[in-house]
């Protein structure tokens, strides 16, 4: 039976209209005013705005780091995605040193099969470009794995040297697919730990005092430079600080194919409310990059309206505090950097963006669906209300009230970022691929009906 939404307002990243949706099976077939119901399903959604699911293309799901795992797994993690109004999200698969890339992908399918409750990609950490490893990056663009993702902190961990990241610009200017770069000078920065750390600095605080945003600036530089004369895109991601985002700006007036994301952590947290330094409590705000001070907070905002920065994702990698963050309480180096919020990052970016007038309706759209799905390919099906798309569908109530608070949130973690926060505008009805999986915050689906996306290269994003 065919599914027909009525009355709503349709949001895209262009306009705002009334219409009604028609979905036949997984697709859209119509979007236009004035379909008569026949044998469908009929959902009014009068008053309501009918959003593209939204896409988060930065999370960490089920992932090893600092000696133990993020609390969410693909099952959890996606569920109150989807809670939130998220349908789409692309994880992060991790080449181990000395191994193929195509194990890692194996690996991280089998974390998602028969869990993820929503569509998932996966871009590729790369770790090790030696022997066939650029032929490596060719089979998985084969794969549907349009996008790799590459460390300039974490030394002896992550990090890899800038040869590497040349080398593996210039396969994606002839592969078609897009390296994202987590842009921090990690040798100076260890520096800098190593320095604290003799000192008798060991508090959480110092997590974030030790990463200046220079040093995160620098690497943005560095990254659009070795991209330039590789004649390739570059992607930036979680860009946190105003030093920064100068640099993408700069490289974006001269015409180069530079992007950006920040996350909501970054445009509305900050080190002078949330890390007081007077208690191991802070350790819940230990992330990479970490908190900056409130100034950057509006520089940020500009940036989303202006499209210097053309994407919010939540970068989401829970510890839970009781047991895991405690790792670190006698030095902030062994703090399992990460913190949750892939359930919240609609309800934060319309209440404090399109609410508070720092955004359209239609930015918002773009910020969180279309845009994504444009730049890591999988825009039409993907990011837009239109005929030929998936039936990813948010019925998004603008006025409805929430208070975000672990004891409520269906992410599996103790804590809350954005504990305490009250937001105007939920979702009150999430379809996947047609099928209603979500209902006044309940997830109505089965685990394991998320389906692995084939993402295309050079998506026409940057053309």
């Amino acid at each position: 039976m065919a599914l027909l939404i009525k009355n709503g307002a349709v949001v895209t990243a262009e306009k705002t209209f009334t219409a009604d949706i028609l979905v036949e099976g997984e697709t859209i077939r119509e979007v236009r005013a004035g379909i008569a119901p026949a044998s469908h399903t009929v959902v009014d959604a009068r008053g309501m705005y009918l959003l593209p699911g939204g896409i988060d293309v930065h999370t960490h799901l089920d992932m090893p780091f600092g000696g133990t795992t993020s609390s969410d797994d693909f099952e959890t993690g996606t569920l109150a995605a989807a809670i939130g109004g998220t349908t789409t999200l692309v994880d992060f698969a991790i080449q181990a040193r000395g191994t193929k890339m195509r194990a890692a992908l194996d690996t991280w399918w089998k974390k998602a099969e028969g869990k993820a409750c929503i569509d998932y990609g996966f871009h590729m950490i790369v770790t090790d470009l030696a022997d066939a490893g650029l032929e490596d990056m060719d089979d998985l663009v084969r794969e549907g794995v349009a996008s790799f993702k590459l460390f300039m902190a974490y030394p002896n961990v992550l990090m890899v040297d800038d040869a590497t990241i040349f080398r593996a610009l210039r396969q994606t200017a002839k592969n078609g697919a897009l390296i994202c770069m987590h842009a921090e000078n990690g040798s100076a920065i260890d520096v800098i730990v190593q320095q604290a750390l003799a000192e008798g600095k060991t508090a959480p605080i110092y997590h974030a005092l030790t990463r200046p945003t220079r040093a995160e600036a620098e690497a943005v530089h560095r990254s659009i430079a070795l991209a330039e004369m590789a004649g390739a895109p570059v992607y930036i991601v979680h860009l946190s600080s105003e030093d920064a985002l100068n640099q993408v700006r700069e490289a974006r007036d001269r015409g180069l194919p530079a992007f950006a994301e920040t996350c909501p952590q970054y445009l509305l947290l900050s080190i002078e409310d949330n890390m007081p330094n007077k208690s191991f409590e802070d350790a819940k705000y230990v992330f990479t990059p970490p908190l900056r001070e409130k100034k950057n907070q509006p520089k940020l905002w500009d940036g989303l309206k202006n499209d210097h920065l053309q994407v919010v994702s939540t970068d989401h990698c829970p510890f839970c505090f009781a047991d895991q963050k405690q790792l670190g309480i006698h030095d902030f180096t062994k703090i399992p950097n990460g913190g949750p919020g892939v359930e919240n990052r609609l309800q934060l970016i319309h209440h404090h963006g399109v609410n508070s007038g720092k955004l359209t309706l239609n930015r918002f759209v773009e910020i969180v669906a279309t845009a994504p799905a444009r730049i890591f390919g999988m825009y039409p099906k993907k990011g837009v209300l239109a005929v030929g798309s998936d039936a990813d569908i948010v019925v998004w109530d603008s006025n409805a009230e929430h208070a975000i608070s672990a004891k409520t949130h269906n992410m599996r973690v103790d804590y809350s970022m954005f504990e305490g926060f009250r937001v105007t505008g939920n979702a009150r009805q999430v379809f996947s691929r047609g099928e209603l999986i979500v209902e006044n915050g309940k997830f109505l689906g089965n685990p394991g009906r998320g389906r692995y996306l084939r993402r295309a290269a050079r998506g026409g994003a940057w053309q």
